[in-house]
């Protein structure tokens, strides 16, 4: 079982600078009661998840219909972690959400999402592969300080003094991580290593890993400590 992560998500419907204050208040709230957290924790999930609550980077998430350039900057100069989410509505079924600030970003939140629960046979596997998505992110956000990820179009990059690490969005059955590892220095394994030297691809870096399972972020932790101090 995965750790689970301290968060506070706030939100409002229209523009309101209060949303940033009043979900740090209560996230600092949440900082200040980590007992009474785990007892909720514990008498919810049981002891073993209580035991497993990571505490070492909460984040607040804003959603709101939109925030200014002040709350932008602010968010930006601010030693939490903080993702200002807009949130747009089509139609009856369906809305957007889109990242507007983000520092050291956990969550792939620009993406269109059905209001709906996924029926059979395709809300699993995309489940799996969100899961997969947070797992690497938190794997390369805990490389060590100063790493800082940013949404592109097609994919997040994490960097250091410059990008180490380029995860594409998530394919039907893997998600795609592109690393400054030079390949020779490993031993490409078919299916889940790659050269892609002098090849097309989103992101940057020769090194092409594919991830299916939890189990291949376990396997992947080494060549991106490599591709962080090659950075």
């Amino acid at each position: 079982m995965r750790a689970p992560a301290v968060g506070k998500i706030e939100y409002k419907r229209g523009v309101d600078s209060g949303v940033i204050n009043q979900g740090l208040f209560y996230l600092s709230w949440l900082m200040d009661h980590r007992a009474e957290f785990e007892r909720l924790v514990r008498d919810r999930l049981g002891v073993t998840a209580a035991a497993q609550v990571l505490w070492s980077g909460p984040r607040l998430i804003c959603v709101a219909g939109d925030f200014t350039r002040y709350d932008v900057h602010a968010v930006r100069e601010h030693r939490r972690s903080i993702d200002l989410v807009r949130y747009r509505l089509f139609g009856s079924d369906l809305f957007g959400l889109e990242t507007v600030a983000s520092v050291s970003s956990r969550l792939p939140v620009s993406q269109c999402v059905r209001r709906q629960a996924a029926g059979p046979g395709g809300g699993g596997q995309s489940m799996a592969l969100v899961e997969l998505a947070q797992a690497v992110d938190e794997s390369l956000l805990g490389l060590g300080d100063g790493v800082n990820c940013v949404q592109r179009k097609m994919y997040r990059a994490y960097q250091r003094l410059r990008n180490f690490a380029c995860v594409c969005t998530p394919q039907r059955t893997k998600l795609l991580v592109y690393l400054k590892v030079h390949p020779k220095q490993v031993d490409l394994v078919p299916g889940f290593t790659r050269d892609v030297t002098g090849l097309g691809h989103h992101g940057t870096g020769d090194l092409e890993v594919q991830l299916r399972t939890l189990r291949d972020v376990e396997r992947v932790r080494e060549l991106f400590r490599m591709s962080y101090a090659a950075a």
